[in-house]
């Protein structure tokens, strides 16, 4: 019997019995999409469920949504492919890029188009507290709640350059630090239970809309330079036939379809313009941050004898020197 007749066997067989050819991934019929707990989980599904259910009218795979209590909860249900396709923060993304198998492919639009939000320490409307030297000055008789240690905003910005560029160590600069998503950060402010907290330009606007009283109860005192926006990121090794349906679905959604004036108001409720195409790249400036804020720490660190100092040091400028040849390789090609 002829090669190719043995194969169009083969896969008769297979389409028929619904064994796959080994060495074949066979496309999956159902996805769960992970989303990371910016917000209460209620919030969060009035918010994502419409689009999801669009996904799963457009892709033909049923989209099961995975909620986690922390970002953790997302990244780790990827790596053990319990999760196939989630919303990141930049600094969960990498997490899941490094030890998650997986890959950035698409980034988040605000409605104006810039591709990007800002970190925020908030406080109340009545404290005396205006500025970050106010806070620092202070710490030690106030209560602080950082953000989710995986949250780009609500973590790793705000440790950067609120923190490290002022060496400050929060867990022992305040008198009591407590971690929490950005909304509960901001209605804990709102509601004197921390003196101030971190959070993020995405959270407050959606605040906005549910609970204006409590927003008006807030008081932004540093704002951060702005952040990439959010990417979403998929498993690699999902089927080639697999990733086409879904950045279909992602790339023209709120674009183009019968449904494109239903869907621009489910963006818009996302606090989103339609998605734009990304890799892994997308996430250097906050890779850059992690490694700032590393190099100080050693700098700091009076338990490290000279050598083990240098030798760290000259690792983490290996790295850092790589991101930025990286990075102006992206500049020239644009």
């Amino acid at each position: 019997m002829k090669l190719s007749r043995i194969l169009a066997l083969a896969l008769t067989v297979a389409c028929v019995t619904g064994f796959s050819l080994p060495g074949v991934a066979a496309a999956p019929k159902e996805l769960d999409f992970g989303i990371i707990s910016t917000e209460s989980s209620q919030n969060l599904k009035s918010q994502w469920l419409p689009f999801l259910k669009r996904m799963e009218e457009e892709t033909g795979m049923k989209i099961n949504a995975f909620f986690a209590p922390d970002y953790a909860g997302i990244i780790t249900g990827m790596q053990y492919n319990k999760v196939q396709l989630a919303w990141f923060g930049n600094k969960s993304a990498i997490e899941a890029v490094d030890r998650a198998d997986g890959e950035v492919f698409a980034k988040t639009m605000d409605k104006a188009g810039i591709g990007g939000y800002y970190a925020h320490l908030v406080v109340r409307k009545d404290s005396p507290l205006n500025s970050v030297e106010d806070v620092l000055k202070n710490a030690k008789n106030l209560t602080f709640s950082n953000g989710d240690p995986n949250s780009t905003s609500g973590f790793v910005v705000p440790g950067y350059y609120v923190f490290a560029k002022n060496n400050v160590d929060p867990k022992k600069a305040f008198k009591r630090t407590v971690n929490a998503n950005h909304e509960t950060n901001a209605m804990a402010v709102a509601n004197k239970q921390v003196d101030v907290a971190t959070c993020n330009s995405e959270t407050l606007t959606n605040l906005r809309r549910s609970n204006p009283a409590k927003v008006d109860e807030i008081k932004v005192i540093w704002t951060s330079p702005l952040i990439p926006g959010d990417p979403l990121v998929w498993r690699k090794d999902l089927p080639k036939e697999t990733k086409e349906t879904i950045a279909n679905f992602i790339f023209n959604f709120g674009v183009k379809g019968p449904k494109v004036e239903e869907d621009k108001k489910i963006l818009a409720n996302l606090d989103w313009a339609p998605f734009q195409p990304a890799t892994n790249d997308h996430s250097i400036p906050i890779r850059q941050l992690e490694l700032f804020k590393d190099r100080s720490k050693v700098e700091g660190n009076a338990n490290l004898s000279d050598a083990e100092k240098k030798e760290k040091l000259a690792a983490i400028d290996a790295a850092l020197a790589k991101l930025d040849a990286r990075a102006n390789e992206l500049k020239k090609a644009k």
